[in-house]
């Protein structure tokens, strides 16, 4: 087995590429101390690590045990962790929306925000490289940190953080004036909470690849606060909006999700400055209007073969759509190599009726559909000779 530093990575590649990793958690809603942890043992079974673990594995193990043993965390994580174990379980809980949201992003690509099993880095090798992939991943799960924390504070879940309690008074939108109250989302602390925490590491570290990672991280900060809504309710006789108190809450995580996707589409490529101090793109400093969008070093592979080296898991296998011209469709999808087709029988509901009251009722129907995979790459003919 090859030496791994504490994060998980292989010490050779850390030096070579200054690699980074993002962080597996899980979420749950709390309940009992069992019922908490049961799940989160679950993915720990699920993905078996053979090595050291970074703290991705907050999500999976109960918060003292990570925080005494899990090598992955720098000093200012396991001092967090021990300070604040309920937030480390809030940190746990984001995980799951980050990964799931993720996957809807990218279900029609090559690179499909596809997990391994039975690897500690959740990702493999595609995230050792510093691509757009990397980006995006960097940029959702520290979305999923801010998202998970702040609702846990409106919640109460937690000891140390609660409802925005700065919003008092009066205020006007454009449906007239209103007074704040209820209970606002802490985005703030949220982000506050999530900074500390997840760029601890990177901070670490002054290159090309740290300087990404704490770029990125911030974008997905801010993107969750940038679809802060105002909710209201009405007070007045049969309710009527004579009076209105007013909150402010945070959006579907769909909203974040489906900005940093746009952000992905646009990334910008950076490398460091010839002090070594700062990023820069196109030959100027990296500031001003490229502040939000998503920046990477490196070029990503296309994704289209099995590449253990880069961590491509190829698109051999992969269901394709026929009549479609994008990223799902068979051309793209299957680099060329072709399709395969395969007719199959499925059950869905149909001929559904309302019926009072208040039900739907429904008749199984079963209808034959042609479905596409992409063709697995053929080898040379010499290669069979050989």
């Amino acid at each position: 087995m090859r030496e791994f530093d504490g994060g998980g990575r292989a010490s050779v590649e850390l030096e070579d590429r200054r690699a980074r990793t993002g962080f597996l958690t899980h979420h749950q809603r709390t309940g009992t101390a069992h019922r908490n942890y049961l799940p989160f043992i679950l993915l720990l079974l699920m993905f078996s690590p053979s090595v050291d673990s970074s703290w991705w594995y907050i999500g999976a193990l109960g918060a003292r045990v990570i925080c005494d043993n899990i090598p992955g965390l720098v000093n200012k994580q396991r001092q967090l962790c021990q300070r604040h174990p309920d937030l480390m379980q809030s940190i746990g809980e984001g995980a799951k929306e980050w990964l799931r949201e993720c996957q809807h992003q990218f279900r029609h690509h090559r690179w499909n925000c596809s997990t391994l099993e039975r690897d500690h880095t959740v990702f493999g090798r595609v995230m050792l490289r510093s691509s757009r992939e990397a980006a995006f991943v960097y940029a959702i799960s520290s979305a999923g940190v801010v998202y998970a924390i702040t609702r846990a504070c409106s919640q109460g879940e937690l000891k140390i953080c609660s409802c925005d309690t700065h919003r008092r008074g009066r205020a006007s939108d454009q449906e007239g004036d209103f007074d704040w109250g209820g209970c606002s989302d802490n985005i703030n602390y949220g982000i506050k909470f999530a900074k500390a925490f997840v760029d601890a590491r990177e901070r670490m570290v002054k290159d090309a690849r740290a300087l990404m990672n704490l770029h990125n991280n911030r974008c997905g900060r801010m993107a969750v606060k940038r679809f802060m809504k105002t909710e209201c309710k009405c007070h007045g006789v049969s309710g009527s909006c004579a009076l209105r108190t007013c909150w402010l809450a945070m959006s579907d995580f769909r909203r974040t999700g489906d900005y940093l996707r746009k952000k992905y589409n646009t990334a910008v490529e950076v490398t460091m400055n010839q002090h070594g101090t700062d990023l820069m793109v196109a030959g100027r400093y990296f500031k001003g209007t490229t502040k939000n969008d998503l920046v990477y070093v490196e070029n990503s592979p296309d994704y289209c073969l099995m590449d253990r080296s880069a961590g491509s898991l190829g698109t051999a296998g992969r269901v394709c759509n026929k009549s479609s011209r994008g990223m799902d469709g068979c051309e793209v999808m299957c680099c060329g190599r072709g399709y395969d087709t395969t007719r199959v029988k499925r059950v869905t509901k149909c001929e559904c009726k309302f019926k009072w009251c208040c039900a739907v009722e429904c008749v199984d129907c079963e209808e034959t559909v042609d479905v596409h995979t992409c063709k697995p790459h053929k080898k040379p003919d010499w290669l069979d000779l050989t």
